[in-house]
């Protein structure tokens, strides 16, 4: 089936969102977040975007951004194709990392981009990984609130207005502006465990002593369900995260 054209902005501006394969996490440590904002910093200079807003979320990532010298396209690629490189190398692993191409849709007037970037600082809270916009450090809200070298801070605050824009940002009863259809359901340790036994008739501790292709196949299988982490799966079985970062 041919893929869909993208629908062109009359702006420039998108909101845009890259998630893990098979909704696995693409940030395990601090490291990895750093790593990946640094890297935004990095292909800022060389593909002359604007960045308005970002949330680095686990598994996926929004942005809000405006394409300039080179389109959005060729601005994943050089992102992407550099934190894969980057990620590969410290978990000894090899393929894909992100999920078939990123999404975007257009934003193209003041009041969308303004729920759009509200959108994009509250995906924490909505999540349930913090109560505050405030307390999560992987948001540009903090960019706002305080200095920050990523963000282009202008646009959104001539276009909320600088006092009103915390008020405005901690506003509840987001819209979802550019959402994958299914929800994600994480499963607790407990959960997992069950699910494993259930499924393939052995205790997750004691899969480490079946021979590699037996226990590989299993590992293969649970991280296509949803909401199961390489850590997690790692955690209750025993293994190392790199052992299945492998696979």
């Amino acid at each position: 089936m041919p893929r869909l054209r993208r629908d062109k902005s009359s702006t420039g501006i998108y909101h845009a969102m890259i998630r893990g394969i098979n909704r696995q996490s693409i940030f395990e440590d601090d490291e990895d977040n750093e790593r990946f904002l640094h890297i935004i910093l990095e292909c800022k200079d060389l593909c002359g975007f604007d960045l308005y807003g970002y949330c680095l979320m686990g598994n996926h990532v929004h942005l809000l951004m405006k394409e300039k010298k080179e389109t959005l396209e060729q601005i994943f690629k050089r992102i992407g194709s550099r934190y894969v490189i980057w990620f590969n190398r410290k978990y000894q692993r090899c393929g894909h990392l992100f999920q078939d191409r990123y999404k975007s849709e257009v934003v193209e007037t003041d009041p969308y981009f303004s729920v759009v970037l509200r959108y994009i600082h509250n995906n924490p809270v909505k999540a349930g990984l913090c109560s505050s916009l405030s307390e999560y450090k992987w948001s540009s809200y903090k960019e706002y609130i305080s200095e920050g070298k990523l963000v282009d801070r202008e646009l959104a605050l001539g276009v909320i207005g600088e006092a009103n824009f915390v008020g405005f940002m901690n506003e509840q009863g987001e819209p979802n502006c550019l959402e994958y259809p299914e929800a994600i359901k994480t499963l607790t340790d407990m959960e997992l465990v069950k699910y494993i036994e259930d499924q393939f008739g052995i205790k997750a501790l004691l899969i480490q002593n079946e021979p590699k292709n037996s226990a590989d196949d299993i590992f293969r299988a649970t991280l296509c369900l949803d909401g199961v982490s390489t850590r997690q799966l790692a955690r209750v079985t025993g293994v190392s995260v790199n052992r299945i970062w492998k696979l």
